[in-house]
């Protein structure tokens, strides 16, 4: 009995968190209600009153809704398989696979930008300018709420720490943002052309505009595909915390580090395996103290050997 106590204090669970519910998944549900209504509104407008422009940007709401949708299943989807064991370091790579899909949905969504512009550049086609700058100034103010909704500078999990990489990051929260703000940028350029076609008469500028925000959305979508491939690759960290590592446990040179793994098992949490060997070698805890000040891990396992043991 007095075994099964002490045994208690060893054994740790592998959810780092994931069983309660993130506050992105509540903004992003929000997010998907506001855009779910103006899809509907705008392509229900379109049939009743022939608009081709209303019909057109309601589908492209359409498009970013269901990219919204594949972000609030991996939210629910982590939470609800939490406690599942088949995930050996929980559920975090599953919100990092929402943020790299919703990567490579907004990489598709700017290859269409471009070719719908180059498409008008060939073929030019009448503009509606009155209406089309009504279409596009409704999109701007529901994207706009949308970006404020999901503000991801604000919207860090709250169990997050910094580790000196690029795994801080709620993904998929920040995929969601991306597509709300390349809706909203969109909108913006898109009335920024309206005007100066409808003023000046450059009908040109329409396109141009749509490659522009293309460019620029393709930049955001290799930033996050950089970024949440690296987690799901079991990428090591940075060099500047395995350097910590090394530094804490070599500093005195009794012990040295033969292995070391640090990697991110989800946005926000790391994990490190690290191998030591020493002419007088301490327990595993010990070495765990002097790493965890250094370093911030949600899972930390430490081997350790008597060097005349290992050679």
């Amino acid at each position: 009995m007095k075994m099964q106590r002490n045994l208690q204090r060893y054994i740790h669970s592998h959810t780092f968190g994931h069983d309660s519910r993130k506050p992105g998944e509540a903004r992003t549900l929000i997010v998907i209600a506001i855009t779910a209504s103006m899809m509907v509104i705008e392509i229900a407008a379109g049939i009743v009153f022939g608009s081709m422009a209303l019909l057109a940007d309601g589908l492209h709401m359409a498009s970013h809704a269901v990219a919204l949708a594949i972000n609030a299943f991996a939210y629910m989807y982590a939470r609800r398989n939490a406690q599942n064991q088949r995930y050996s370091f929980g559920t975090g790579k599953v919100n990092t696979l929402g943020g790299y899909t919703g990567a490579i949905l907004l990489a598709v969504f700017a290859a269409m930008m471009v070719v719908e512009s180059v498409s008008r550049f060939i073929n030019p086609v009448d503009i509606a300018f009155n209406q089309a700058i009504l279409v596009a100034t409704l999109g701007l103010i529901v994207n706009g709420a949308s970006v404020f909704i999901l503000d991801v500078e604000h919207s860090h999990d709250d169990g997050a720490h910094h580790h000196g990489h690029a795994h801080d990051h709620d993904h998929n929260l920040r995929s969601a943002y991306l597509h709300v703000f390349a809706d909203a940028l969109t909108s913006l350029l898109a009335i920024l052309a309206l005007l100066i076609g409808k003023y000046f008469g450059a009908i040109w500028m329409d396109p141009l505009m749509g490659i522009i925000g293309a460019i620029l959305v393709t930049r955001w979508s290799v930033g996050l595909l950089k970024s949440t491939s690296a987690i799901l690759l079991d990428e090591q960290a940075s060099v500047a915390g395995c350097e910590r590592i090394r530094e804490a446990i070599e500093s005195n040179g009794e012990h040295s580090i033969v292995d070391l793994h640090l990697w991110g098992i989800g946005s926000g949490n790391s994990s490190a395996i690290v191998s030591i060997v020493s002419n007088d070698p301490k327990t595993p805890d010990y070495y765990k103290k002097k790493i965890n000040n250094v370093v911030d891990l949600q899972h930390l396992t430490v081997e350790v050997h008597n060097f005349e043991e290992k050679v």
